[in-house]
């Protein structure tokens, strides 16, 4: 009896988020396709040129121009880009600073702030010794 080893493979969409770009601006094969896991190691190791302009200049997902802007996703919500944007209008955004980034940017120092005051805490406790309950 011999093992048949499935290959193992992924919806287009999650290829996408998994490599960090807008799906309908990769091309048609990549969207109409599905991806097996070898096939997004290849593309990760060794990004074809479509791949490499796409990270480069986008259009670039939600998470991505969030994580570019240092705002969180609901902060984009937020301030009404709903859409992808290109490297290009992130970098007007920055330029421009509008009020709505000001203050998500401001929100999201926060609670990163408070994030590490959290794990700082948890940390001192985890160096206590604990009392045994009576």
């Amino acid at each position: 009896m011999t093992s048949h080893q499935t290959t193992q493979t992924m919806k287009p969409a999650t290829a996408a988020k998994k490599l960090g770009v807008y799906l309908e601006a990769t091309p048609a094969e990549f969207q109409e396709g599905v991806v097996s896991r070898s096939e997004l190691n290849a593309l990760q190791a060794d990004p074809p040129e479509w791949l490499l302009e796409l990270r480069r200049n986008g259009p670039h997902p939600r998470p991505v121009v969030a994580a570019k802007l240092g705002i969180s996703i609901s902060g984009l919500a937020r301030g009404g880009v709903t859409e992808a944007l290109t490297t290009e209008q992130i970098d007007a955004l920055k330029r421009e600073n509008p009020d709505w980034l000001q203050r998500e940017r401001a929100t999201q120092a926060e609670v990163r702030k408070e994030a590490a005051r959290i794990k700082e805490k948890n940390a001192e406790q985890g160096d206590q010794p604990r009392r045994p309950h009576s």
